[in-house]
Formats: C-alpha cells, sequence, structure tokens
C-alpha cells in the first residue's frame, strides 16, 4: 500500500467500511452496482447541463457538417456527420455464451465507435466537438463566421491563417490526443498532445505526421494532463482540452444519444419499460463514457441501464464512485499500479464533474483483466471478423457479469427486470481499433491466442 493513511482514515477502516475494496486491491475482476442509483427525476438534479446544452451541441455539429464533408472525404456518405453503425452480432452473443457458460437474455449489439471516421475511436465524439466550438467561437467574436454562413468556407488560407495564431493543448493516453491532433492541424492551429507512458508508438507518430506536436512523458496519464495544462497558463492564446473537466467534451459525446435513438428506430428496436436498454461503456477518466450516458439518460430515462467497465489495474471511476470521493482518490493510493495493456483505460483519477454528475444515474462499474481482454479480442475477430483495440472489448464484459455474477442477477431483482429481461437490447460500446496498425492488431490476435491455449 502507498499510503498507510488514506484522506484520514487508515487502509483498515477503508476495507471495512468498503469490503469490496479488498478484491479491487487484489486486481480482481469486479460487478459493482451503486447504491446511490435513483429514479432519473431525482438524478437529473444533480447534473448542472440540460437537454437543451445537448441539443445545442448537436445544432453546432449540423453547422460544421459541410466543413467536415469538404476536408475528410471519408464523411461524404454521411454528409459530415461523424457517426458510426449499430450492428447486432449474434455469432459473438452465441460464442461468449459457450465459452462463459452462461445465457445473455435479449440481443447482443455493438455500438462501432471503433469505426467512427477522421480518428476512429470514440474521441471523435468529443475531442473533435471542443476543437470545432473553440474554432467557432475565435471566428464569431473576431466577425470573420456568422452562424448562417456556409461553414465549408473555414477551409480556406484566410481562416487557416487566422487559426494559426492560436494553439490547443491537451494530454492524453492516446485516442483523445488523436482526435484533437488530427482536428486542430487539419483547420490549421497549432497543437500539442502530451502523452503518457502508455500510449502506443503508432499513435504518436500518426500524430506527428499530420504536423502535431508530442510530448512525451514517462510518467501516466495525470502527468500528461498537468504538463498540457501548464502550458496553457503560459501563453493566452493556447486552449486547454480538460478531459478531467471539460463539459464541452461532455456535450459533445452526449450528441451521440440522439443518433442512438434513430439508429434503433431504423432497426425496429423498442425501448420501453418492456424492452430495457443495457449499455456497457469502457471507462478512462470518465469524459466520453459519462457523456454518452448522460445522453442516453435524457432520452430513455428509467429504461436505459449504463454501466462502466475498466481494467482491474486502473479501476479509478468504480473507485471514486464506490467511496463517493471521486477525484479525491487514485488507485496508486491503494496500492494499485494502473498499468494495463488498455492503454485509453490507464487513467489512475477519475473525472469527479463526472463521477459527482452521474453518481445518481450509473447503474454500476465493473472491472475486468487484461487476458479477458485479449480473450474477447479474438472471439470478436473469429464470430463477426470485427477487431477492436482491447480496451473496447471491456464493453462486451459487461453483460457476461450481468448475467453471470450475484451483483448482477441482484441488480435485475431490485429493479423489477427479471421478466422484462428477456426482451433487453444489450449494446456494448465499442470505442477504438479502426486506426490500429494491421500488424499491432495482428500482434492483440496472437497473444489472445496464446493466452486461449493456455487458460
Amino acid at each position: 500500500m502507498n499510503k498507510e493513511i488514506i484522506l484520514d482514515k487508515n487502509i483498515e477502516d477503508w476495507l471495512t467500511e468498503y469490503p469490496l475494496l479488498t478484491k479491487i486491491i487484489k486486481t480482481k475482476e469486479v460487478f459493482w452496482i451503486n447504491p446511490k442509483l435513483t429514479n432519473f427525476k431525482e438524478g437529473i438534479k444533480n447534473v448542472s447541463l440540460t437537454e437543451k446544452d445537448v441539443l445545442d451541441a448537436s445544432k453546432r455539429l449540423d453547422r460544421f457538417a459541410p466543413y467536415i464533408s469538404k476536408v475528410f472525404p471519408e464523411t461524404n456518405k454521411t454528409k459530415g456527420i461523424i457517426e458510426s453503425p449499430l450492428v447486432k452480432i449474434p455469432n459473438m452473443k452465441n460464442l461468449i455464451e459457450e465459452e462463459f457458460n452462461f445465457q445473455l437474455h435479449g440481443d447482443l449489439i455493438l455500438k462501432c465507435d471503433s469505426h467512427l471516421p477522421i480518428s476512429g475511436s470514440i474521441k471523435a465524439r468529443g475531442g473533435i466537438y471542443e476543437v470545432l466550438k473553440h474554432a467557432e467561437d475565435l471566428a464569431l467574436k473576431e466577425k470573420k463566421l456568422s452562424i448562417t454562413d456556409d461553414y465549408s468556407i473555414l477551409d480556406s488560407y484566410d481562416f487557416k491563417k487566422f487559426f494559426s495564431e492560436y494553439s490547443i493543448a491537451v494530454g492524453s493516453t492516446g485516442n483523445l490526443g488523436l482526435s484533437i491532433g488530427i482536428m486542430s492541424a487539419k483547420i490549421g492551429f497549432k497543437v500539442t498532445v502530451h502523452m503518457s507512458a502508455d500510449a502506443k508508438q503508432w499513435k504518436k507518430d500518426l500524430l506527428r505526421s499530420k504536423g502535431v506536436t508530442v510530448v512525451e512523458y514517462d510518467s501516466d496519464y495525470s502527468k500528461a494532463v498537468e504538463e498540457g495544462r501548464k502550458q496553457a497558463l503560459t501563453d493566452k492564446k493556447c486552449y486547454f482540452i480538460d478531459d478531467e473537466n471539460s463539459q464541452t467534451l461532455f456535450l459533445g459525446y452526449a450528441v451521440a444519444a440522439s443518433r442512438l435513438k434513430q439508429q434503433l428506430y431504423d432497426m425496429n428496436i423498442p425501448v420501453d419499460t418492456d424492452h430495457p436498454l443495457f449499455v456497457y461503456l469502457p471507462c478512462g477518466v470518465g469524459g466520453g463514457p459519462g457523456g454518452v450516458a448522460f445522453g442516453l439518460k435524457l432520452i430513455f430515462k428509467d429504461n436505459v441501464h449504463c454501466f462502466f467497465g475498466e481494467p482491474t489495474h486502473s479501476p479509478c471511476m468504480l473507485l471514486g464512485l464506490m467511496t463517493e470521493k471521486h477525484d479525491k482518490v487514485c488507485v496508486q493510493d491503494f496500492g494499485i499500479d494502473n498499468i494495463t495493456a488498455a492503454d485509453g483505460l490507464a487513467v489512475g483519477r477519475p473525472s469527479g464533474f463526472v463521477g459527482k454528475s452521474l453518481e445518481y444515474m450509473i447503474s454500476g462499474d465493473y472491472t475486468i483483466q487484461d487476458e479477458t481482454l485479449y480473450h474477447l479480442l479474438k472471439l470478436l475477430a473469429d464470430s463477426e471478423n470485427i477487431y477492436l483495440e482491447p480496451s473496447a472489448l471491456a464493453s462486451i464484459a459487461g453483460g457476461i457479469n450481468l448475467f453471470k455474477t450475484n451483483s448482477g442477477y441482484d441488480y435485475l431483482i431490485k429493479n423489477n427486470l427479471e421478466n422484462s429481461i428477456i426482451n433487453a437490447t444489450h449494446i456494448a460500446w465499442a470505442t477504438g481499433g479502426s486506426m490500429v496498425p494491421k500488424k499491432e492488431m495482428n500482434e492483440y490476435y496472437k497473444k489472445g491466442t496464446y493466452l486461449m491455449k493456455n487458460e
């Protein structure tokens, strides 16, 4: 244990108050049900943001669509809207039921943010949105742009020259840095991405190829964020994108919910009291999954059940929610090393903003071992020919936990879901993967194959 005393309490007292901590500290897989979960009407009172804020974000993205379509041709099919497919994965459902010896009641669907255009991860939602909002704010302030303009005019020498007078900084384990770096460089900003030791080399190389300045650290995510903040404080024209506390990022993610509603409608999938929706979201610092969960709650209210998934070695959001200390505690306080193959989830301290905002709306949190992530990666590739990066497979583990644990069973009983669960829809939110180089993805697959053979 790194500290004998944590927030004025010794470790024995922590373990007595929160018995699940014993397993968490030993980096065992756990499934925690949130005892503070309440109905939507009460839970939403804890959030400062509203449905109007999400609608405003959605309209802003619509304004930028002509520009996005022009500079990123891969978005032409969606007319500049950055969105991912929703795909049923029945073969994977059958395979995990067989492999893990359980029955998953309802349909299993993959939300393929792993294949979002531009930067290939869920971070393309929040990260790109915040860059665009900042660009719009600057251009409107200087009266170079009106919200009634066709935003494709932003793709011009004059605007690029204007934006080049400003800079953007961010701290990242990888995917957020990709989305912000690629978008910022494209529109004309000078951009610096401060990357933690967990970040993959190919992500650093890709950013540098786009003209992004990458600063590397031997420490974890928190250090990268701290240094990004310091850079912004020394330059009045530098805008820091704060993954830990940004409401703008949060709203960019939240827009996903209204689009998901339309996709479900198009697939004739109802969501109501008799047809509950379960959504499993890989969680690092919490901005992405928190924003998506908030948006989903606004739309589906008590008929959606959102769970966060984290590596056993980086359970920062679980610790924050369970102890109700949020960003006042980190995994290292409890002797957990924060070392995981799920680089995008390698975060030691959670977002206090997200934890405090959603502490009455999140259904629960579960942890997953790296070995299981690789196992699931191989199974998904074999059954559906879909390849994800390890961190994204934390989403698939959600349904397994719900139906294989006593905690999951208790959750269904407590929420009167034992009858309607057979009609449920389970969405595993795949957060990244399509940008991973083929050679690296092959190594992930080989590791999954090796681990399965040696179990």
